[in-house]
């Protein structure tokens, strides 16, 4: 809105320029016409006074004209005045004074007219170019407003985004922590039991393994979010690896929805490593299978995730779902912190993996329809060189 009327205004002062100096050059042409008409008159009028009566019309019109003028003599006496703006007195010297002082600030403007010896005329700017100087200065401060108003707009939508993108941060840590921390509390509460009481569930050692995975758990959730905002090292990583600690974590999960979800993992023998930080790549990836998961949640369906080479330098990493898709409207803010398409879902995943691949690894991450329906996630990361694999490239 400040903007707009900033704008509006800046409008308005540039189309009252433009009709004030065209009506300037109008009353200009006007004025010429008749010196013009003036001056015919006195060279066809063939009585002895004509030549007389032609400029005192001409003298007229000039002052018409609302310049203001100022006659002195050779030694700097004022001799005349026309269209000044104030009372002049010249039979006093502080009229005199006040003339010279008004001369004084036309002559900065603009040389006087004459020879020196005899007599010179002092002149200003007529009426409408005193009116119209301003408005110039106006429209570049208003230029100057929009242009600070605009800065002001971008530097507080920039601090916006980053408060959100923190507040949705701390939701997503909050969620990721609370996972593991509701299994931790189950599984006291289990060893609270008495022994008579526990009946079929699992021993004691079979417990103290579960807290061991929690907290194993927390400590990598922990160590992610160390991450944030940090440069972190980047080095040579194994795929193969990466997907079937992702694939773990996905078939672990497989049976408490419910649904008929099949997974398929394909990672070819002898792929390239790739240069980036195991712990973000992996984040990235469980962000996009969830996505998949919560897509085919109640409805069943496959996920694939498959890896690639791509052409000479890149490896592509691709996670496809047969789940509804993503209508095209809400393609472009996919990946903006925030979007979610979920009743429940803060849109951090996409948001997340986007700036671990292309803000940290340097890759790409895009998203296109699947050939028999459903949406397809392909991360593209450059691959490790030849000196981070240990080998004697240049």
């Amino acid at each position: 809105m400040a903007l707009a009327l900033l704008f509006s205004a800046l409008l308005a002062w540039y189309l009252l320029y433009t009709v004030q100096l065209a009506r300037a050059l109008r009353v200009d042409a006007a004025t010429l016409s008749q010196l013009y008409a003036a001056a015919l008159r006195a060279l066809n009028d063939p009585s002895d006074q004509s030549g007389v009566r032609g400029l005192l019309e001409i003298q007229a019109l000039i002052l018409s004209a609302g310049v203001p003028m100022i006659v002195t003599g050779p030694d700097g006496t004022v001799t005349a005045t026309a269209n000044v703006p104030f009372e002049v007195d010249l039979e006093s010297a502080e009229g005199q004074g006040r003339v010279r002082a008004y001369i004084d600030r036309l002559d900065q403007r603009a040389p006087p007219i004459g020879d020196p010896e005899v007599s010179q005329i002092h002149y200003g700017d007529p009426p409408f170019v005193r009116s119209l100087r301003w408005i110039p200065w106006l429209q570049a401060g208003a230029a100057l407003l929009i242009v600070v108003t605009g800065l002001w707009m971008i530097r507080y939508h920039f601090g916006a985004e980053k408060e959100r993108a923190w507040a949705l941060m701390a939701r997503e840590l909050a969620h990721q922590l609370g996972t593991p921390l509701s299994s931790l509390e189950g599984w006291l509460e289990v060893l609270r039991l008495p022994a008579a009481e526990r009946g079929s569930m699992p021993s004691e050692a079979a417990v103290l393994g579960e807290i061991d995975a929690d907290i194993e758990r927390l400590k990598r959730v922990t160590h992610r979010f160390e991450l944030i905002g940090q440069a972190p090292k980047l080095e040579p990583v194994e795929l193969t690896a990466l997907v079937g600690e992702v694939e773990r974590y996905v078939r672990a999960r497989l049976p408490k929805l419910g649904s008929d979800i099949e997974l398929l993992v394909d990672v070819p023998a002898h792929l390239p490593r790739v240069r980036g930080n195991a712990v973000l790549l992996t984040w990235a990836l469980e962000n996009l299978v969830r996505n998949a998961l919560d897509a085919l949640a109640g409805r069943g369906g496959r996920i694939a995730i498959r890896v690639r080479r791509a052409e000479p330098g890149w490896v592509v990493v691709e996670v496809a779902d047969t789940g509804p898709g993503v209508a095209s409207a809400q393609r472009p803010l996919l990946f903006n912190a925030g979007f979610t398409t979920k009743p429940r879902g803060w849109g951090v995943g996409l948001a997340l993996t986007r700036r671990i691949v292309e803000s940290v690894h340097g890759g790409r991450v895009r998203m296109s329809d699947a050939t028999g329906g459903g949406a397809v996630f392909d991360i593209r990361l450059p691959e490790a060189g030849p000196r981070e694999e240990g080998g004697n490239g240049p």
